[in-house]
């Protein structure tokens, strides 16, 4: 059943447009996952959709009786009220019902009562209504949304005020779950949040018995969450229906046919202009030539495809390297004050080359640990050592780094002096900083810009060991995803915290997590991590096995039983991409041998090699929908 439709919605500020014709449907249990670049308008269009902001044209179309919750990037809750009598405020109705109930029920223990029976069926119809609306159990319900957005009980009798700015973003999509909308317009609901409430957040919303339009950078979590793909863009929506791997695959070979077409097409126009400026002078060939003129101009040509000149495009590079040993902590307890410790003891060697990730609940302390061996706090014991030659780059995830008196240019330059103006403009321009976007004042860049400006400064130091935490934050999915290559490509070491499992995943080659009681490590990436704390999860719950399984030790016992599957439709995906591949480059080569003189006479010879050309493109054909279905397939598992 559809519950909103939007046709064509176009958005001007004044005479900018931000996006036009942009058209997609939702329905009663769609799981949209909402991208595009920054600045495209992806907040925007949740805010129109919620009506919380005008549009230029188009029309939104709304089924009757849908209610919609819309959950603004970084809102947080406003409230004098405690914090469980918040929650229970959503549910105001259901107490009412109540007290009808009871209401009815001392009348009904009156045998005398004239109208029993009308009051019995009164009772009965508003007992059901009751039971539906979940009236028995919606304070469960709130504890445990609450434990899983990580507010214990010691805390429910706090008052809302008194909560951090973090935590009032967490309460206030709580909130929201709770208040069970039809639709649920999310914008960036992983901000604020640890890896733990991240993965709980998931679990819940893939039950969640309404529609979601979600706005996220979270690779990870629309992978595990959206089930189709609407990317906008400034002139129009593209609707793909998976995830989020499967539209990056889908956008790819559709750019990648796209191309294709476009070039065909130009390597049309080219020949027919070339025919009409060698045959038009000619009189016995001048009719032909108009012909085609006609049939030219009357081409509809295509727009060349989008590229990726829209990217940043950066990488980190080294002005000498470092020793082996890079950083040595021993037993170090880390926190503000002596009888506050946070985590202890923490243990850590780092060499020359690794990619360590740090990962722990928020509060736990990591970003306590990097301000610490940067000699920023000083660690409450222990002790830390740099290894011979290191240097040290930071990325602090406040972007404190920046003076918000400058502007953009200045705060490069001003930094590099002896470096030409032009130079730092084209350092600034891979950054996507460009024209008069360098003259902007640092005050009113954007978070996004923020973090793209303090990744500028960190790459032009040329340090051999980056400290960075929570680097991808601010970034569009695009930037992340240039970062992370670049962290990659990077000739020296990296420590990390991240709550960003998708650049844990691909970037670490160890993750070491932080608890109360210090540090443990893990020789591998995100996924290996999971696997390990999954297995040990029986031995620490050994007597309530069967009724205390985590969703995580389930989805990788499950991971591992499909894997040979997997594989072997990847083989297959593989396999036909070569053979569609082979049929690509026999198609160009017949199609070069037609273009020769001595068979450009032989009519025979032009059938028969048309009438091959014919049976490989057929083949191709077949061989494509059998790829469409193995990759749909694949991605089944890969969801």
């Amino acid at each position: 059943m559809i519950l909103l439709q939007a046709q064509n919605i176009t958005k001007n500020f004044g005479t900018k447009k931000l996006f036009s014709n942009i058209s997609f449907e939702v329905q009663d249990n769609s799981r949209i996952g909402l991208v595009g670049r920054n600045g495209v308008g992806k907040s925007t269009l949740l805010k129109i959709l919620s009506e919380d902001e005008s549009y230029t044209s188009g029309n939104i179309a709304l089924k009757k009786d849908t209610n919609i919750g819309y959950l603004a990037q970084d809102s947080g809750l406003n409230s004098d009220n405690e914090i469980f009598k918040e929650m229970e405020a959503v549910f105001d109705y259901l107490k009412v019902q109540e007290k009808q109930m009871r209401d009815l029920e001392e009348k009904l223990a009156d045998n005398s009562v004239n109208d029993y029976d009308q009051l019995l069926k009164q009772y009965d119809q508003l007992q059901t209504t009751f039971r539906q609306e979940n009236g028995y159990s919606y304070q469960s319900e709130i504890r445990s949304v609450l434990k899983g957005f990580g507010f214990d009980e010691d805390v429910w009798h706090e008052k809302v005020s008194t909560l951090s700015g973090g935590e009032r973003s967490r309460l206030a999509m709580a909130k929201m779950l709770l208040e069970h909308h039809d639709i649920l317009l999310l914008d960036e609901p992983t901000n604020h949040l640890d890896i733990e409430t991240v993965e709980w957040l998931e679990s819940y919303l893939k039950n969640y018995r309404g529609a979601l339009v979600i706005v996220s950078h979270d690779q990870y979590f629309l992978d595990k969450v959206a089930t189709e793909i609407v990317e906008i863009n400034h002139h129009s929506a593209n609707h793909y229906s998976g995830n989020y791997s499967f539209y990056l695959q889908e956008k790819k070979r559709n750019q990648e046919v796209e191309w294709k077409h476009y070039q065909e097409q130009q390597a049309e126009i080219k020949k027919t202009e070339e025919y009409i400026q060698k045959n038009i002078v000619r009189a016995s060939t001048t009719k032909m030539a108009q012909s085609r003129r006609k049939k030219l101009e009357k081409m509809d040509v295509m727009d060349k495809p989008d590229s990726d000149q829209g990217s940043a495009h950066f990488s980190f590079e080294i002005d000498r390297e470092s020793g082996n040993d890079v950083l040595l902590i021993k037993d170090a307890a880390i926190g503000y004050q002596a009888d506050q410790v946070m985590s202890a003891p923490i243990n850590l060697d780092i060499k020359k080359g690794e990619r360590v990730g740090v990962i722990g609940p928020n509060g736990i302390g990591k970003s306590t640990l990097l301000k610490s061996v940067l000699d920023q706090i000083p660690l409450l014991a222990g002790s830390y050592q740099f290894g011979a030659n290191v240097q040290t780059g930071y990325y602090d995830q406040n972007l404190d780094s920046l003076d918000p008196k400058k502007d953009v240019l200045h705060e490069i330059w001003d930094r590099h002096p002896l470096l030409d103006e032009q130079i730092i403009r084209n350092i600034l321009g891979s950054f996507l900083f460009s024209g008069d976007d360098v003259l902007k004042p640092v005050a009113g860049l954007s978070g996004g810009e923020k973090a793209r400006l303090t990744l500028t400064k960190l790459s032009m130091e040329h340090d051999n060991f980056l400290v960075m935490d929570e680097p991808t934050n601010h970034l569009d999915i695009d930037s992340k995803e240039v970062l992370e290559d670049a962290l990659k490509r990077f000739a020296g070491t990296v420590l990390f915290v991240s709550h960003d499992r998708y650049l844990l995943n691909t970037l670490a080659d160890r993750i070491v997590e932080i608890t109360p009681s210090g540090s443990k490590t893990y020789l591998g990436d995100y996924d290996y991590y999971v696997e390990k704390t999954t297995e040990a999860e029986p031995e620490k719950n050994i007597s309530d096995k069967s009724n205390n399984t985590s969703e995580k030790k389930i989805e990788y016992q499950q991971s591992k039983e499909q894997q040979k599957a997997q594989r072997k439709l990847r083989r297959q995906v593989e396999d036909l991409e070569k053979q569609i591949s082979n049929l690509d480059e026999k198609n160009a080569a017949i199609q070069k041998e037609m273009t020769k003189p001595e068979n450009l006479t032989s009519y025979t010879k032009l059938g028969d090699l048309q009438k091959e050309l014919d049976e490989n493109k057929a083949a191709q054909s077949k061989l494509e929908d059998d790829w469409t279905e193995k990759s749909l397939d694949l991605e089944s598992y890969e969801d």
